[in-house]
């Protein structure tokens, strides 16, 4: 790796460049999953040159909606990046890193196969770095996974910034958070990231005709969201599907807990309804469609991202704050050189349309949470510390009620 010349930082003004307002960026997909972010960036405008995905159902997915992109199966064995790819995205894996699964850190298996996008780094240097992980890697091992990440690109001369995100910003009803972290080394990551932000919204948002939960919790945690449902998860290890569930508070006594379908899953994330049958038919489940689209990139957020690489934004950074060594990690950041400021920007970017949960799900076809289900969530609540509204626990007694229990 050459020397790289480093400009001084001053956070009350940007040193760098800012990209050319309008222009369309050529794109290589790195653990792309459902092409979650290669969808949006193709949205916003920007096309995609490659792709890299090792599991055999998602392999089927890209096969069949990226029928003329190339597609790599194993980061493992991809020796060099197309030299004409002006962006690199990498939502690479969470497993070890999400509080749903193994939390072996950075280290672990599969995380830590992040290192071989730095390998390709070294080879090919892209206009756009895009990480793309869980919000656990901020406090997981006291932050080391974002450290590790910010020391390789330092070492080879990028200026970041990251962000946590929620999705519900780009207007699906899902409350999911991750980090996006964008990378450069000729261009000012915080202009696309950071400099739009339009803070919490109002309860006037949402509507109370629904709220979704985890009704496999009920001891420690609930996943609670206004209409919306909390994060999509991947489904377990073994491939059985994870869907949350939805009080309808308007609905029936016997449909007043339902689940929604992997076709609603899909919209949630951003998807066509439909986009993962290929999964489906290669794996002969349906486990694989869940792991798939609990796995993915709301296809909205990388949407706004892609509008944003091509938008001229200064970034105004004179209230921002130096972060000491060993201080934990905020939700928005940025720096380079081993500097670090952090940023006030909120979760919320923007508050675009939104799609109300009962407007995306159908509810009269939705499946109903079983007894058996119900039953066991209702003695989880009992028996755990936690304090939802008194009346959805009336709601789901009477639920239990109406289907015989």
């Amino acid at each position: 790796m050459g020397n790289v010349e480093h400009l001084h930082v001053d956070p009350a003004a940007s040193p760098f460049p800012i990209s050319p307002a309008g222009q369309k960026l050529r794109v290589a997909g790195l653990f792309a999953g459902i092409g979650g972010v290669e969808v949006g960036l193709d949205r916003a405008g920007h096309t995609t040159e490659l792709l890299c995905e090792v599991w055999k159902p998602a392999q089927a997915v890209l096969s069949e909606r990226f029928p003329d992109i190339a597609l790599e199966p194993d980061i493992r064995e991809l020796y060099a990046l197309p030299s004409s790819a002006e962006v690199v995205t990498a939502g690479f894996p969470c497993t070890d890193l999400s509080q749903a699964g193994r939390t072996a850190g950075i280290r672990g298996a599969q995380s830590s196969l992040v290192s071989h996008v730095f390998r390709l780094l070294d080879q090919h240097s892209p206009r756009w770095l895009l990480l793309e992980n869980v919000r656990n890697m901020l406090a997981l091992d006291k932050g080391y996974a974002m450290r590790y990440l910010v020391d390789q690109l330092e070492a080879r001369g990028y200026r970041w910034a990251y962000r946590l995100v929620d999705s519900r910003f780009a207007g699906v009803p899902q409350r999911r958070h991750r980090v996006l972290l964008l990378a450069s080394r000729t261009d000012d990551p915080r202009g696309p990231l950071l400099a739009e932000d339009a803070g919490e919204p109002t309860d006037k948002r949402y509507r109370s005709d629904a709220f979704g939960f985890y009704w496999t919790e009920g001891l420690r945690g609930l996943g609670w969201a206004t209409d919306a449902v909390p994060p999509l998860k991947g489904g377990s290890t073994v491939g059985i599907p994870s869907p949350p569930a939805v009080w309808l508070t308007e609905a029936e006594p016997h449909r007043a807990l339902v689940k929604p379908s992997i076709e609603d899953a899909e919209a949630l994330q951003g998807f066509p309804r439909g986009w993962t049958t290929a999964a489906e038919a290669q794996q002969g489940s349906r486990g694989a469609r869940w792991k798939l689209v609990g796995n993915a990139v709301t296809v909205d957020v990388a949407t706004w991202l892609g509008e944003r690489l091509t938008t001229r934004s200064d970034y105004d950074a004179g209230g921002d704050i130096e972060l000491e060594s060993g201080n934990g990690w905020p939700n928005a950041a940025w720096g380079e050189r081993g500097r670090r400021w952090k940023s006030p920007a909120s979760v919320w970017p923007r508050h675009a349309g939104y799609t109300h949960l009962t407007d995306l799900m159908d509810s009269t076809t939705a499946d109903a949470l079983s007894l058996r289900g119900a039953m066991g969530f209702f003695d989880r609540l009992e028996r755990g510390n936690l304090r939802p509204p008194d009346d959805f626990k009336t709601a789901v007694k009477e639920y239990i009620r109406a289907l015989g229990g």
